[in-house]
This record gives C-alpha cells, sequence and structure tokens, in this order.
C-alpha cells in the first residue's frame, strides 16, 4: 500500500489538470511529490525505494516552470500522455542501468536474506517491465486519443486508470507465483 502512495502526485495531477487547470495540476503535483520524498526522508527510507517519487519531484518541478514560462504551450493537452511518458523513461531507465525502480520497495517488503537471491532480482526486473509496458502503451494510446478525440474524456480516464491498475495486479500477485514455484522447485529437489 505505501508503494502505491508514490503514485499519488501523478494520480492527483491526472485528476485535477485539465487544459484549462494543468498549472494547478502540476504544481499539485509538485508540492506532494515533495512533501513525500520529505517525509519518506525522515522515516529514513533510503533513494531506492522512492524512485517514482523522486522522479516526480524531477517531473512537475519541470511541468510547473513550463506552465509559468509558456502557459499556452502545445504539450499542454498531452498533459496525461506526458506523465506516461515520463514514468516509462523512470522505468525503463532504471531496467538499463540494472536497478529496477521495483527493488527498492520490494527489499522494505521481503526478508533481508532473499535480497541478494537472483529470483528476487529477476522477479523485481519482471515487475518494473511490467510498469513500463503499462506506462509506454498508455503514453502511445494517451497520444493518439488526444490528437484524434482530444474531448474523449472517459477514454482518457480508462486509458489512464488501467495503466496504473494492470501493473499494481500484477505487481500483487506475481511474486506469489514466484514463490509458489519456487516452492515446488524445492519440494522436488528434496524428492
Amino acid at each position: 500500500m505505501r508503494a502505491l502512495l508514490g503514485f499519488a502526485p501523478w494520480i492527483l495531477y491526472a485528476i485535477i489538470a485539465t487544459s484549462d487547470e494543468w498549472r494547478w495540476g502540476a504544481i499539485t503535483g509538485l508540492v506532494i511529490a515533495v512533501v513525500l520524498v520529505v517525509i519518506d526522508r525522515r522515516q529514513g527510507r533510503a533513494w531506492d525505494e522512492m524512485v517514482i517519487e523522486s522522479s516526480a519531484v524531477v517531473f512537475f518541478a519541470c511541468l510547473t516552470a513550463l506552465s509559468f514560462i509558456d502557459p499556452h504551450s502545445p504539450l499542454t493537452p498531452y498533459g496525461p500522455a506526458l506523465v506516461n511518458v515520463w514514468l516509462a523513461g523512470t522505468a525503463w531507465g532504471s531496467l538499463a542501468i540494472r536497478k529496477p525502480f521495483t527493488l527498492g520497495i520490494a527489499r522494505t517488503m521481503a526478508p533481508k536474506e532473499t535480497w541478494d537471491n537472483p529470483i528476487f532480482f529477476r522477479t523485481n526486473v519482471v515487475i518494473t517491465t511490467a510498469w513500463a509496458i503499462a506506462f509506454t502503451v498508455a503514453a502511445v494510446s494517451l497520444t493518439l486519443v488526444l490528437t484524434v478525440a482530444p474531448h474523449a474524456t472517459l477514454v482518457v480516464i480508462a486509458i489512464k486508470a488501467l495503466s496504473f491498475a494492470v501493473p499494481a495486479i500484477f505487481t500483487a500477485r506475481y511474486p506469489k507465483v514466484v514463490q509458489a514455484r519456487y516452492r515446488r522447485h524445492l519440494a522436488d529437489a528434496q524428492q
């Protein structure tokens, strides 16, 4: 549940930001992201546990600056797509440097003796990949919808909701599948 709180700035931006209110959405996202990072650091959380929150600070700082520098930017209508482009970049980037963004979060929930297990790392690569794919598909889908039918609000909402819900469900279920496979493997090896 704590991990999903890291997505609060993104979700609040999605709710608040419209073509007329995108500045307030950006400011809200920035404030929430900064508050989360400050609270997390004061609670002793490591930076690798806060990749999404830290990424949100950078994204919303840039978006807030853009909203003041160029309030009528041609990017304005594409705010929902830009969010997913940034999140996809964060996820794919974390995979590229071999530090899946879910790894730090997973370490807070798993026993320390599992952290060095290659299966633990691989599980987080798969989960981060699921998030990266979801964000990429959403970015492309939202760009197309916002270009072709910019007032298709329900379609935009559905895409945004699915881009978080599908990988969140996968994240909750996949480690259980891996654990069950591992237990079966151990049981087979003992026979």
